[in-house]
C-alpha cells in the first residue's frame, strides 16, 4: 500500500490525529492516506487532507519515507513536511486531534510505521529550541 502522510507543524508543534477506524482504531497517525492510480503523491496528500480535514495544505519537502510490514499489508509511506493554506482542520474521519509539542509526541500510541517519523520530529525540533 502507497500513502503519503502531512508533518503539520505550527510554533513548534506537530499535528497528530486519531483514527477513528479499522484494527488501528484509536492510535495515532499523521493525516493521509494512499496514493491513487495517476497521482503523485503531493497531490495525493492535498486531496486526502482536503477529504479528511477540511483544510488546503502547501506540501514542502519529502521528510521521511517509511517501509514498513504490518500482519497483514507492506506500507509505503512518503512523509511531507506541510503547512496550511487555509481552513481549520475539521475531522471528518479522526476521533481526535491534537497540536503536540516534540516533549510531549510520546504521550500518544502512535501507530508502528509512524515511530521513526517521530523520532527524527523530536530530535530536528528539540535541537531547534
Amino acid at each position: 500500500m502507497r500513502v503519503a502522510a502531512a508533518v503539520l507543524l505550527k510554533d513548534g508543534r506537530v499535528f497528530a490525529t486519531q483514527r477513528g477506524y479499522g484494527p488501528y482504531r484509536d492510535w495515532w497517525e499523521f493525516p493521509g492516506g494512499k496514493i491513487e492510480k495517476g497521482e503523485t503523491p503531493e497531490e495525493a496528500l492535498r486531496r486526502e487532507i482536503r477529504e479528511e480535514l477540511d483544510t488546503e495544505i502547501r506540501v514542502g519537502e519529502l521528510f521521511e519515507e517509511v517501509e514498513y510490514d504490518y500482519p497483514d499489508f507492506h506500507l509505503s509511506m512518503k512523509c511531507f513536511l506541510a503547512d496550511v493554506i487555509s481552513g481549520h482542520l475539521v475531522l471528518r474521519e479522526h476521533e481526535d486531534a491534537r497540536w503536540l509539542p516534540p516533549e510531549r509526541l510520546d504521550d500518544v500510541q502512535w501507530l508502528p510505521a509512524d515511530l521513526s517519523v517521530v523520532d527524527r520530529l523530536k530530535r530536528r525540533l528539540l535541537q531547534t529550541e
